[in-house]
């Protein structure tokens, strides 16, 4: 099967969906697996194998720690590479952020501050994981609930240089970059006007929560509901000023009938498709 993918949004293959979508060619892009579920030649292998007869498979990475200033973990690279050379991924990504610590790992992605430091070593990582792997990796902005006084520069500048001194591509969350902007103040437009619209490969969309119905409330990316009206519309801002790419729906707990995903992918493929663009895909 090729990798090149059509303006067919995808979802996130869980457990709930692999018969169904195995038993039926749904109308999708690709779908996306979290590489660390398919470590090792398990039962959840064989079914990802079986499933990549049938559709793209993005490979979206949670736990590599891209983040940390104590240098890759190997082990879980070399898993890595194996999952690719097996599965033959139309895409692999990580997040901007770090977990672990000398052999400390904790489990959520923690932020870091936009400084030269942290960004050399960001340049450093995405180039090593990229030499090992043998292909091109993107990276995914993160959700934002606090801000560093420490900070030099705006995330959108440190993404844009990463991928300009590392080669990387960058996955644009675009829930996540519409909880920045609630819960610390990012200008969602201002953002996508300052990344450089070549290096965006990929976007995500998923649904966030409120921590509560006050005024000082946060947004949660929870990954459990439907795509907010308030997110659509940013998605639609983004392919008109960065333009059409495979576009993600991912949804992670509480999970609703297949059906519903396939409902929020079909939309996300009308807008890639309708929506006018000042860019050209790359």
């Amino acid at each position: 099967m090729s990798t090149s993918l059509s303006l067919q949004a995808g979802i996130g293959i869980r457990a709930p969906y692999f018969a169904s979508l195995l038993e039926n060619q749904s109308p999708l892009g690709f779908v996306e697996a979290h590489s660390e579920n398919y470590f090792g030649n398990s039962l959840s292998r064989d079914a990802l194998r079986r499933v990549r007869e049938k559709y793209p498979v993005s490979l979206h990475g949670v736990g590599l720690s891209l983040g940390r200033a104590d240098g890759l973990d190997r082990e879980h690279l070399r898993e890595l590479k194996d999952l690719i050379a097996d599965i033959k991924p139309c895409m692999v990504s990580e997040h901007l952020a770090w977990s672990g610590y000398q052999h400390r790992h904790v489990p959520d992605l923690l932020p870091v501050p936009y400084v030269e430091a942290s960004l050399q070593i960001f340049i450093d990582h995405a180039k090593e994981m990229q030499d090992i792997l043998g292909q091109q990796i993107l990276v995914e902005n993160p959700s934002n609930y606090l801000a560093f006084k420490a900070t030099s520069m705006e995330e959108s500048s440190f993404l844009d240089r990463l991928a300009g001194e590392s080669g990387c591509g960058l996955l644009l969350d675009v829930n996540n970059l519409y909880i920045s902007s609630v819960n610390v103040g990012v200008d969602p437009y201002r953002y996508i006007s300052q990344i450089n619209p070549a290096h965006i490969s990929q976007y995500h969309l998923a649904g966030h929560i409120s921590s509560s119905n006050q005024e000082d409330s946060f947004l949660i990316d929870s990954h459990n509901r439907q795509v907010s009206d308030l997110v659509w519309d940013l998605f639609e801002y983004c392919i008109q000023h960065i333009g059409p790419r495979p576009t993600l729906i991912e949804w992670d707990s509480d999970y609703p009938e297949l059906a519903v995903l396939l409902s929020e992918a079909d939309r996300a493929t009308g807008i890639l498709n309708k929506v006018e663009t000042t860019n050209e895909p790359t």
